[in-house]
Protein backbone atom coordinates (compact mmCIF):
# COMPACT_ATOMS: atom_id res chain seq x y z
CA UNK A 1 0.00 0.00 0.00
CA UNK A 2 1.19 3.38 -0.88
CA UNK A 3 2.25 5.78 1.65
CA UNK A 4 2.04 8.52 -0.25
CA UNK A 5 -0.64 11.44 1.23
CA UNK A 6 -2.39 13.28 -1.34
CA UNK A 7 -3.83 15.80 1.69
CA UNK A 8 0.34 16.45 2.52
CA UNK A 9 0.96 17.15 -0.99
CA UNK A 10 -2.24 19.60 -1.62
CA UNK A 11 -1.12 21.87 1.38
CA UNK A 12 2.23 22.03 -0.83
CA UNK A 13 0.86 23.70 -3.26
CA UNK A 14 -1.33 25.72 -1.05
CA UNK A 15 1.55 27.27 0.42
CA UNK A 16 3.46 27.74 -3.25
CA UNK A 17 0.63 29.37 -4.37
CA UNK A 18 0.07 31.15 -1.17
CA UNK A 19 3.44 33.12 -2.60
CA UNK A 20 1.94 34.48 -5.13
CA UNK A 21 2.52 33.92 -9.17
CA UNK A 22 6.29 32.45 -9.19
CA UNK A 23 7.63 33.94 -12.76
CA UNK A 24 11.25 33.53 -13.31
CA UNK A 25 13.33 36.31 -12.31
CA UNK A 26 10.61 37.36 -9.64
CA UNK A 27 10.82 37.65 -5.45
CA UNK A 28 7.87 34.86 -5.32
CA UNK A 29 9.69 32.56 -7.65
CA UNK A 30 12.54 33.19 -5.08
CA UNK A 31 10.92 32.33 -2.01
CA UNK A 32 9.48 29.24 -3.65
CA UNK A 33 12.77 28.36 -4.64
CA UNK A 34 13.62 28.72 -1.24
CA UNK A 35 10.83 26.87 0.48
CA UNK A 36 11.89 23.95 -1.87
CA UNK A 37 14.92 23.80 -0.85
CA UNK A 38 14.08 23.65 3.40
CA UNK A 39 11.76 21.14 2.25
CA UNK A 40 14.13 19.16 1.45
CA UNK A 41 16.56 19.99 3.83
CA UNK A 42 13.80 18.98 6.39
CA UNK A 43 13.47 15.77 5.04
CA UNK A 44 17.05 14.97 4.93
CA UNK A 45 17.68 15.27 1.43
CA UNK A 46 21.18 17.22 0.36
CA UNK A 47 20.42 20.08 -1.93
CA UNK A 48 22.61 21.35 -5.17
CA UNK A 49 21.48 25.17 -6.69
CA UNK A 50 22.72 25.93 -9.77
CA UNK A 51 22.17 29.77 -10.17
CA UNK A 52 22.48 31.37 -14.13
CA UNK A 53 21.28 34.34 -15.69
CA UNK A 54 18.91 34.60 -18.41
CA UNK A 55 17.66 37.13 -20.82
CA UNK A 56 19.09 39.59 -18.15
CA UNK A 57 16.76 37.28 -15.41
CA UNK A 58 18.34 35.45 -12.32
CA UNK A 59 17.69 31.25 -12.49
CA UNK A 60 18.01 28.69 -10.05
CA UNK A 61 17.58 25.34 -11.04
CA UNK A 62 17.62 23.02 -7.63
CA UNK A 63 18.70 19.32 -7.46
CA UNK A 64 18.54 16.85 -4.17
CA UNK A 65 20.68 13.94 -4.36
CA UNK A 66 23.34 11.63 -2.21
CA UNK A 67 25.50 10.06 -4.97
CA UNK A 68 26.51 12.68 -7.96
CA UNK A 69 29.05 9.52 -9.07
CA UNK A 70 26.75 7.19 -10.59
CA UNK A 71 23.42 7.08 -12.82
CA UNK A 72 20.13 7.42 -10.86
CA UNK A 73 16.64 8.05 -11.83
CA UNK A 74 15.74 11.81 -12.37
CA UNK A 75 12.10 12.59 -11.08
CA UNK A 76 11.60 16.46 -12.24
CA UNK A 77 9.16 19.67 -12.21
CA UNK A 78 9.45 22.99 -12.83
CA UNK A 79 8.76 25.14 -10.11
CA UNK A 80 8.19 28.35 -12.18
CA UNK A 81 5.23 29.71 -13.74
CA UNK A 82 3.93 31.47 -16.21
CA UNK A 83 4.61 35.71 -16.36
CA UNK A 84 1.41 36.13 -18.72
CA UNK A 85 -1.98 34.20 -19.36
CA UNK A 86 -1.60 34.49 -23.01
CA UNK A 87 -4.48 32.23 -23.94
CA UNK A 88 -7.26 34.51 -22.13
CA UNK A 89 -9.45 35.80 -24.21
CA UNK A 90 -9.42 39.44 -23.08
CA UNK A 91 -6.68 41.76 -23.30
CA UNK A 92 -6.80 42.85 -19.49
CA UNK A 93 -6.57 39.57 -18.59
CA UNK A 94 -3.52 38.31 -20.61
CA UNK A 95 -1.80 40.99 -19.26
CA UNK A 96 -2.03 39.02 -15.93
CA UNK A 97 0.49 36.57 -14.35
CA UNK A 98 -0.99 32.65 -14.35
CA UNK A 99 -1.03 31.40 -10.86
CA UNK A 100 0.18 27.88 -11.40
CA UNK A 101 -1.38 25.69 -9.11
CA UNK A 102 -1.42 23.04 -11.56
CA UNK A 103 1.08 24.03 -14.10
CA UNK A 104 3.71 24.49 -11.76
CA UNK A 105 2.97 23.45 -7.82
CA UNK A 106 1.49 20.04 -8.59
CA UNK A 107 4.51 18.57 -10.12
CA UNK A 108 6.80 20.09 -7.42
CA UNK A 109 4.64 19.21 -4.40
CA UNK A 110 4.12 15.41 -5.38
CA UNK A 111 8.08 15.17 -5.81
CA UNK A 112 8.16 17.34 -2.25
CA UNK A 113 5.98 14.04 -0.61
CA UNK A 114 8.22 11.76 -2.00
CA UNK A 115 10.85 13.12 -0.60
CA UNK A 116 9.93 12.55 2.64
CA UNK A 117 8.60 9.24 1.95
CA UNK A 118 11.84 8.32 0.86
CA UNK A 119 13.95 9.03 3.87
CA UNK A 120 16.55 8.70 4.12
CA UNK A 121 17.47 9.55 0.44
CA UNK A 122 18.08 6.17 -1.85
CA UNK A 123 21.50 6.84 -3.73
CA UNK A 124 19.67 5.68 -7.30
CA UNK A 125 17.14 8.60 -6.93
CA UNK A 126 17.74 12.49 -7.64
CA UNK A 127 14.55 14.97 -7.51
CA UNK A 128 14.94 17.89 -9.89
CA UNK A 129 13.37 21.18 -9.56
CA UNK A 130 13.48 23.43 -12.97
CA UNK A 131 13.45 27.03 -13.25
CA UNK A 132 12.57 29.01 -16.66
CA UNK A 133 10.40 26.23 -18.12
CA UNK A 134 7.19 28.24 -18.66
CA UNK A 135 8.32 31.48 -20.20
CA UNK A 136 8.61 29.78 -23.97
CA UNK A 137 7.46 32.35 -26.88
CA UNK A 138 6.86 35.25 -24.74
CA UNK A 139 9.77 38.21 -24.41
CA UNK A 140 12.05 36.16 -27.14
CA UNK A 141 12.59 32.93 -24.32
CA UNK A 142 12.02 29.75 -25.17
CA UNK A 143 10.34 27.17 -23.00
CA UNK A 144 12.53 24.61 -21.13
CA UNK A 145 15.15 26.73 -20.51
CA UNK A 146 15.96 25.10 -16.98
CA UNK A 147 15.57 21.59 -17.69
CA UNK A 148 17.88 22.18 -20.90
CA UNK A 149 21.22 23.57 -19.10
CA UNK A 150 20.66 20.62 -16.63
CA UNK A 151 20.48 18.35 -18.71
CA UNK A 152 23.46 19.89 -20.26
CA UNK A 153 25.84 20.33 -17.62
CA UNK A 154 25.51 17.13 -15.36
CA UNK A 155 29.14 15.50 -15.04
CA UNK A 156 26.95 11.75 -14.82
CA UNK A 157 23.94 11.73 -16.84
CA UNK A 158 20.77 10.25 -15.29
CA UNK A 159 19.75 6.95 -15.78
CA UNK A 160 16.48 7.86 -16.79
CA UNK A 161 13.98 10.76 -16.68
CA UNK A 162 10.45 11.43 -15.25
CA UNK A 163 9.10 14.62 -15.50
CA UNK A 164 5.74 15.61 -13.54
CA UNK A 165 3.84 18.41 -14.90
CA UNK A 166 0.18 19.54 -14.70
CA UNK A 167 -0.33 16.22 -12.58
CA UNK A 168 -2.94 17.39 -9.67
CA UNK A 169 -6.11 18.97 -11.54
CA UNK A 170 -9.75 17.22 -10.29
CA UNK A 171 -10.81 14.45 -12.78
CA UNK A 172 -7.32 14.41 -14.77
CA UNK A 173 -6.80 11.69 -17.09
CA UNK A 174 -3.35 11.30 -18.12
CA UNK A 175 -2.64 9.69 -22.00
CA UNK A 176 0.64 8.67 -23.04
CA UNK A 177 2.91 11.57 -24.22
CA UNK A 178 4.33 10.29 -27.76
CA UNK A 179 7.84 11.34 -27.47
CA UNK A 180 8.00 9.71 -24.35
CA UNK A 181 10.58 6.66 -24.34
CA UNK A 182 8.49 3.86 -25.28
CA UNK A 183 9.41 1.43 -22.69
CA UNK A 184 10.09 3.79 -19.54
CA UNK A 185 6.27 5.07 -20.26
CA UNK A 186 4.78 1.67 -20.82
CA UNK A 187 6.41 0.68 -17.13
CA UNK A 188 4.67 3.61 -15.75
CA UNK A 189 1.32 3.18 -16.86
CA UNK A 190 1.97 -0.34 -15.98
CA UNK A 191 2.40 0.30 -12.86
CA UNK A 192 -0.74 2.77 -12.95
CA UNK A 193 -2.85 0.02 -13.70
CA UNK A 194 -1.76 -2.50 -10.88
CA UNK A 195 -2.88 0.12 -8.57
CA UNK A 196 -6.08 0.28 -9.67
CA UNK A 197 -5.42 3.55 -11.52
CA UNK A 198 -6.43 2.82 -15.24
CA UNK A 199 -8.86 4.80 -15.13
CA UNK A 200 -6.58 8.30 -14.45
CA UNK A 201 -3.54 6.86 -16.32
CA UNK A 202 -5.20 5.92 -19.97
CA UNK A 203 -2.82 3.62 -21.75
CA UNK A 204 -3.11 5.22 -25.31
CA UNK A 205 -0.81 7.51 -26.89
CA UNK A 206 -2.30 11.30 -27.09
CA UNK A 207 -0.50 14.76 -27.36
CA UNK A 208 3.23 14.96 -28.24
CA UNK A 209 4.84 17.92 -26.29
CA UNK A 210 7.95 19.62 -25.78
CA UNK A 211 8.75 19.86 -22.25
CA UNK A 212 11.35 19.33 -19.67
CA UNK A 213 12.02 15.79 -20.36
CA UNK A 214 12.88 16.73 -23.96
CA UNK A 215 16.40 18.01 -23.59
CA UNK A 216 17.13 14.63 -21.86
CA UNK A 217 15.54 12.58 -24.82
CA UNK A 218 17.80 14.99 -27.17
CA UNK A 219 21.14 13.34 -25.30
CA UNK A 220 19.62 9.56 -25.27
CA UNK A 221 18.70 9.13 -21.80
CA UNK A 222 15.56 7.40 -21.66
CA UNK A 223 12.36 10.33 -20.67
CA UNK A 224 8.72 10.30 -19.60
CA UNK A 225 6.46 12.78 -19.12
CA UNK A 226 3.55 12.72 -17.32
CA UNK A 227 0.94 15.85 -18.38
CA UNK A 228 -2.34 16.55 -18.91
CA UNK A 229 -2.37 18.61 -21.44
CA UNK A 230 -6.02 18.51 -21.61
CA UNK A 231 -6.04 20.68 -18.40
CA UNK A 232 -8.71 23.49 -19.31
CA UNK A 233 -7.00 26.03 -17.56
CA UNK A 234 -3.53 26.05 -18.92
CA UNK A 235 -1.91 29.08 -19.19
CA UNK A 236 -5.37 30.80 -17.51
CA UNK A 237 -5.64 32.97 -14.28
CA UNK A 238 -8.05 30.57 -13.49
CA UNK A 239 -5.39 27.62 -12.82
CA UNK A 240 -5.86 28.64 -8.97
CA UNK A 241 -5.65 25.89 -6.20
CA UNK A 242 -9.52 25.08 -6.40
CA UNK A 243 -8.57 23.19 -9.35
CA UNK A 244 -6.33 20.97 -7.98
CA UNK A 245 -7.56 17.75 -6.13
CA UNK A 246 -5.70 15.74 -3.36
CA UNK A 247 -6.97 12.40 -4.84
CA UNK A 248 -5.17 13.16 -8.36
CA UNK A 249 -2.31 14.36 -6.55
CA UNK A 250 -2.40 11.09 -4.17
CA UNK A 251 -2.86 8.92 -7.42
CA UNK A 252 0.23 10.37 -9.80
CA UNK A 253 2.09 10.15 -6.35
CA UNK A 254 1.42 6.61 -5.45
CA UNK A 255 2.11 5.42 -9.13
CA UNK A 256 5.74 7.60 -9.07
CA UNK A 257 6.55 5.77 -5.69
CA UNK A 258 5.72 2.83 -6.83
CA UNK A 259 7.72 3.02 -10.02
CA UNK A 260 10.52 4.33 -7.83
CA UNK A 261 10.11 1.25 -5.10
CA UNK A 262 10.03 -1.68 -8.05
CA UNK A 263 12.74 -0.41 -10.14
CA UNK A 264 10.90 -0.91 -12.94
CA UNK A 265 12.51 2.13 -14.72
CA UNK A 266 15.61 -0.13 -14.91
CA UNK A 267 13.28 -2.51 -17.27
CA UNK A 268 15.03 -0.87 -20.76
CA UNK A 269 18.16 -0.87 -19.67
Amino acid sequence: MSGFDGERAFRLVQAQCALGPRPTGSPANRRCAELIASTLAECGWPVEEDAFLLRGQRCRNLLARTVRERPALLLGAHFDTRPRADRERSWWRRRRAVPGANDGASGVAVLLELARLFHPPPGDLWLAFFDAEDHGRLDGWDYCAGSARMASTLLVRPAAVIVADMVGAAGARFFVERTSTTWLAAAIWQRAAELGFGGTFVAEPRHALLDDHTPFLRLGVPAADIVDLDYPHWHLVTDTVERVSAETLGRVGAVLESVVRSASWRAGR
